[in-house]
């Protein structure tokens, strides 16, 4: 287990922080720990909610990497929630839409872009085709339910 927490530390780049305690780290360093955490019991399902928002871009990019890596090494099942269009598309196979609410399945988008994804997916004709077709759900002309409070 010592093995383990040792390298989950170094994929999320925190060595030389294993005794800082929490209020000693920055926000996005705490978040890079709870990844950690999430993987260090080998869980079937991984539920992440916005695991990313706190960190600035060069690290959120490394981390979106890193889980990518994380995922094709143990196939576990991810439930990932993020806000940003692009990420859901890099990371998932699937991408749920749900309405406002009560939120409710709008509809479910496959991924079909081949593994490992690199930067180069993301200058790619079908990723920003699959972002834009995700993009038009977000464009729609205001309804009852986006101006209840």
């Amino acid at each position: 287990a010592v093995e383990r927490a040792h390298a989950l530390v170094r994929r999320v780049r925190l060595e030389g922080f294993e005794h800082h305690y929490p209020h000693e780290l920055s926000g996005g360093m705490q978040q890079r720990v709870g990844i950690a955490r999430g993987f260090m019991h080998d869980p079937q399902l991984l539920l992440m909610d916005e695991p990313f928002a706190a960190l600035d871009a060069m690290t959120r990019e490394h981390m979106t990497d890193e889980l990518q890596a994380l995922w094709m090494n143990t196939a576990k099942s991810v439930l990932f929630i993020t806000h940003s269009i692009p990420e859901s598309v890099y990371l998932a196979d699937r991408v749920v839409v749900l309405s406002e609410r009560p939120g409710t399945v709008v509809d479910v988008i496959e991924v079909p872009l081949p593994r490992p994804r690199t930067l180069e997916t993301l200058s790619s004709p079908h990723f920003n085709e699959i972002c834009d077709r995700l993009c038009r759900f977000f464009r729609r002309a205001p309804t009852a339910d986006r101006t209840a409070p």
